[in-house]
């Protein structure tokens, strides 16, 4: 049933309903993705950076930049999806297409919206949050810069859940990625001082 019903497809709709199906595919693992802390959002910027946020909504960019994965994936949802829904009520080729278009534009916004919403609400609440990250131990994610000549990135506890900061340190030497840190003060919302945990001393 399903072989004759692909037979019967045209070359143009055989090709939209692979695009639909593996944008959906890939939109449900994603979302899957999201709800279990572990949201992949791949940049196509000139750095072509990928973050592994661990959940944090503050580090979801999938509101605030256009040129993103999930927002590629989620135009495709929305222009596959109304061509083949639309395809027997709008007869011309066409203006199916500009209308499945505006549709799979209209839910990227809708999108980015959300996740901007999202991640204001989190900020709304980060002061609390921010001041208890001092103290608190992880690890580096991205070298840090001697003397604070430059910022990198670091990954910490905060009650229970693990977040992301930018990171500077007064210490002599770069922090490599995977050394053991401790949040000595909080500079700002995004970025905390920090310190080799082995520079301690008891």
């Amino acid at each position: 049933m399903i072989a004759s019903w692909w037979a019967s497809l045209s070359l143009i709709m055989k090709a939209v309903w692979g695009i639909t199906l593996t944008a959906t595919l890939v939109f449900i693992i994603q979302s899957i993705l999201t709800f279990v802390g572990a949201d992949a959002d791949t940049d196509f910027d000139m750095d072509l950076d990928t973050s592994m946020d661990g959940g944090d909504l503050s580090n979801i960019d999938g509101g605030a930049n256009l040129l993103t994965f999930r927002n590629f994936v989620n135009f495709l949802l929305g222009f596959g999806w109304s061509v083949v829904l639309l395809q027997d009520s709008i007869s011309s080729v066409p203006v199916l297409i500009i209308v499945a278009v505006l549709i799979g534009v209209a839910l990227v916004a809708a999108v980015m919206y959300l996740f901007k919403w999202l991640s204001g609400m989190q900020q709304s609440g980060n002061i609390d949050v921010q001041a208890s990250a001092k103290g608190c131990e992880g690890k580096v994610y991205i070298p840090i810069p001697a003397s604070r000549s430059g910022e990198g990135k670091v990954q910490i506890s905060i009650s229970g859940a693990v977040r992301e900061y930018n990171a500077v340190t007064e210490s002599d030497n770069a922090l490599k990625t995977g050394t053991s840190i401790r949040v000595v003060d909080v500079i700002n919302s995004d970025t905390v001082l920090v310190e080799e945990t082995n520079s301690y001393t008891i």
